[in-house]
């Protein structure tokens, strides 16, 4: 497979594995109570840096990832701002990513950008996961190549095109741009498109005709995100067997819309592919034929084009709803993308991320679509750092940064629509650092110390943590090894704790291996062998793996 190459890659690729893991501090005044508060997260702080947090609760454990990152136009003011230890790096530390012919190196600074955090968000995704990354044509081939780096080229699963609005802008120089593209790839072959598996032996279709199984699926679309306001071109009427027009209305009375545009609706129409049966409500109801075909085990019924989506005009008016005032974020995605893209690939209970949130378009998708099919879907959003267009348009709406519109807007959404949904708010805290633990500045507490460790010498996250009071091991459900933290979140009290005889005593009748992360040591490495102890010193020692 060719490789990509740009200045600086040597020193980014591998630059995610030395950046300090840190700890998350909740703010409860910014937070909102309610039913999963603690799984539906937003955070404030570098997106790097949360990402890396992360890993030790999230390694692994997330469905479905959505990133809007810069385009790289010019126009937006992004800042290369990662402490990567790299002279030519540390130059752009801090500097504007110029236009095209002005900064020669833009292109460089945007793949610098992009490598550390695509790396760890692999890392986040579950083996049956997948990752959309929006992009348009300015970094375009770029971000295909290295995505097949970092992910694989066997694992693309594709480019979808979204057309986000009728016409080109002014600055389309030489042919109207109406569309933008979404990268899609996913972390194994475990990946499924969901509701689009037919299954190898017609079991799910359970009609029949003279053209051979079938199963029916509902044409009209109902509920939150459905309304004819939403999507005005998918609200038209279509003939009644009896020749009659018929128009998607909820059986309520209330606004509805298609499922598909009209364009594929008079092609199904043609097709003979439309019946008309009684529903759930005892109405006469249409509902596309979708056959059965033997061995074909995976079948996109949408097509690469999303041409019946919601466009960014869509995203604007719903954001300016919501807000009562325009304005406020520069171009945002309109939520019934991002439900698209969720509704085809996750389950009712999994986690959806977004590490470059901006106007918490990903949290109110999700929000919307556990409302329409009664799930159980969690989100987390990371907010910064902000591009400085991003920035000046939030102070001109009234908000001092980015990420006080991410965290409102969440809160606006789940009280116009009487939710009894939460989320907590984290800030970045203080980085689990050798230096740092060595100066005794911003400890760590116990329990934030031990996941990290406990991350460290298993390489599996642990949800939650408990300390055994009387030998300090890091207590968990499942565990083939034991793993103890002697450590105290203050400076005096860290320098007396070490592995001692007495502490050697009380844990040596217990079986298997025993990885301790301790600040001293004063049993001689005999002894350490001979009851299967493997001593990982702290600060000094802090990044090795038990």
């Amino acid at each position: 497979m060719a490789s990509l190459n740009f200045k600086g890659k040597t020193a980014v690729w591998n630059h995610h594995l030395s950046v300090p893991y840190h700890t998350f501090d909740k703010d409860g005044k910014s937070s909102l109570s309610g039913k999963n508060e603690s799984e539906n997260l937003i955070i404030e702080g570098d997106n790097l840096l949360a990402l890396k947090a992360l890993l030790p609760n999230y390694q692994g454990k997330v469905k479905c990832i959505y990133i809007d990152p810069p385009y790289n136009t010019g126009n937006e003011g992004w800042v290369y701002d990662d402490n990567v230890n790299n002279p030519i790096i540390k130059s752009w530390i801090g500097e504007t990513v110029g236009r095209e012919g002005e900064d020669l190196t833009r292109h460089d600074k945007w793949l610098c950008m992009m490598t550390p955090r695509l790396r760890l968000l692999r890392e986040l995704l579950s083996e049956d996961g997948v990752i959309f990354v929006s992009i348009d044509n300015n970094e375009f081939a770029n971000l295909f190549n290295l995505l097949d780096e970092i992910f694989g080229y066997k694992n693309r699963v594709g480019n979808l095109i979204w057309r986000k609005k009728e016409g080109g802008g002014q600055t389309d120089d030489y042919f109207v741009t109406e569309h933008e593209f979404i990268a899609v790839y996913k972390k194994s072959d475990s990946f499924v498109w969901n509701d689009e598996v037919i299954d190898d032996d017609g079991s799910g279709h359970t009609r029949e005709d003279e053209s051979g199984k079938y199963k029916a699926v509902k044409l009209e679309k109902w509920g939150t995100g459905a309304k004819r306001s939403d999507r005005p071109t998918m609200y038209f009427a279509i003939k009644t067997p009896e020749g009659k027009s018929y128009f998607p209305v909820a059986p309520d009375g209330s606004e509805g819309r298609w499922r598909v545009g009209k364009k594929r609706m008079e092609d199904l129409i043609d097709d003979n592919l439309v019946e008309w049966s009684l529903g759930k409500h005892d109405r006469l109801t249409p509902y596309e034929k979708v056959y059965f075909k033997e061995g074909d085990l995976k079948v996109l019924k949408e097509r690469s084009i999303l041409y019946e989506i919601a466009g960014t005009s869509e995203g604007t008016k719903q954001l300016t709803e919501i807000f009562s005032q325009k304005d406020v974020f520069d171009n945002p995605k309109p939520s019934l993308l991002i439900q698209f893209l969720i509704e085809h690939t996750s389950d009712k209970d999994s986690i959806i991320l977004d590490s470059f949130a901006g106007s918490g378009t990903t949290a109110q998708a999700v929000l919307d679509l556990n409302k329409e099919d009664d799930s159980n879907r969690k989100f987390i959003l990371v907010q910064l750092p902000e591009t400085l267009s991003a920035r000046a348009k939030a102070r001109s709406a009234g908000y001092d940064y980015v990420h006080e519109i991410t965290r409102d807007r969440v809160k606006k959404v789940i009280k116009k629509d009487n939710l009894n949904i939460g989320f907590t708010y984290y800030k970045l805290g203080p980085s689990i650092d050798g230096r740092n633990i060595l100066e005794g500045k911003d400890l760590p507490t116990w329990e934030n110390f031990a996941k990290y460790v406990y991350y460290l010498a298993t390489g599996n996250p642990i949800d939650e943590v408990k300390q055994s009071n009387e030998n300090w091991e890091i207590l968990s459900k499942t565990k083939s090894t034991g793993v103890y933290l002697i450590y105290k979140d203050n400076i005096d009290e860290l320098k007396k704790l070490a592995i001692t005889r007495d502490w050697l005593e009380i844990v040596k009748s217990k079986a298997g291996r025993k990885i301790v992360y301790a600040p001293a040591c004063f049993l001689d490495k005999e002894v350490l062998d001979e009851h299967n102890i493997s001593f990982v010193q702290i600060p000094f020692n802090l990044f090795k793996r038990g």
